[in-house]
């Protein structure tokens, strides 16, 4: 049976924190809260734990969950490298609600599913997001619903899709904005050919829009599609429940997969 702390009582902080620690360590799947959403987290180098946490979600291996990272640091060693544009995105908006996409670290020994040597990373702008983060490592982390249904702001939502299929629910409250983060692909910038166009495309719009990306990249960001075109979804739809970052990404892994090789394993 599952475990439910309500980390707004100052008593359960510790037990909420020592729990969630060790069920993680034993493969096992919690639900957390982030600044976005709740989530729902395994052991990113457990494949036996990531295997876990999509059977949960009822879906695929073509649907990799993305990473939280505790910083930057964290991030370096799961990425193959961190483009000077990539850098402006990160000092811009991190921590907070931007998810990048970029080829992965070739030495990583991990198994998130079909990710085409790909990862998607995010740093959460919340406290104890970030200090679990930093006592855990990197997990896998997916928001904690079921496919057509909402991601949930607060974890007895979370709860009531998921049930005994996470080993412990860690409440805050309500998360800060309710809407999941905007999702980029800047994978083109590492390791481009000189004939190769390298842009950031906008996966998905959320909580960081367009503009504010213009802002930093300039014309590096690859341009709004035109009406009628494959538009990225914009703040109010996916603030209703629209794609996730897992179904975002799978598709940028078929992209990647047919534009670089992926690295060896």
């Amino acid at each position: 049976m599952s475990t439910v702390f309500d980390c707004r009582d100052e008593t359960q902080i510790l037990a909420g924190m020592r729990h969630a620690r060790q069920a993680i360590a034993r493969g096992e799947l919690i639900v957390m809260p982030t600044d976005t959403v709740y989530g729902i987290a395994a052991d990113a180098f457990s494949p036996a734990a990531v295997q876990r946490l999509l059977t949960a979600k009822g879906r695929g291996r073509d649907m990799p969950p993305p990473v939280l990272v505790a910083g930057q640091e964290m991030m370096a060693a799961l990425v193959e490298e961190i483009p000077d544009p990539v850098q402006k995105l990160i000092d811009a908006f991190w921590p907070g609600g931007l998810t990048i996409v970029l080829p992965a670290q070739p030495s990583l020994t991990w198994d998130l599913g079909e990710t085409q040597g790909t990862v998607a990373v995010r740093m959460p702008d919340r406290r104890g997001a970030l200090e679990r983060l930093a006592e855990t490592g990197p997990p896998a982390v997916s928001s904690g619903n079921l496919p057509g249904r909402d991601a949930p702001g607060i974890a007895s939502d979370a709860e009531a899709l998921l049930r005994d299929s996470v080993a412990g629910y860690r409440g805050e409250g309500y998360s800060e904005t309710g809407v999941p983060s905007t999702i980029v692909d800047a994978t083109s910038l590492v390791g481009a050919s000189a004939d190769e166009v390298a842009v950031v495309r906008i996966l998905r719009e959320g909580a960081i829009s367009r503009e504010q990306l213009a802002e930093v990249l300039g014309d590096l960001l690859e341009p709004a599609q035109q009406a009628g075109g494959d538009a990225p979804r914009d703040v109010a739809e996916a603030a209703a429940g629209g794609s996730t970052v897992d179904e975002e990404w799978s598709s940028t892994c078929s992209r990647s997969s047919s534009r670089r090789r992926s690295p060896s394993r």
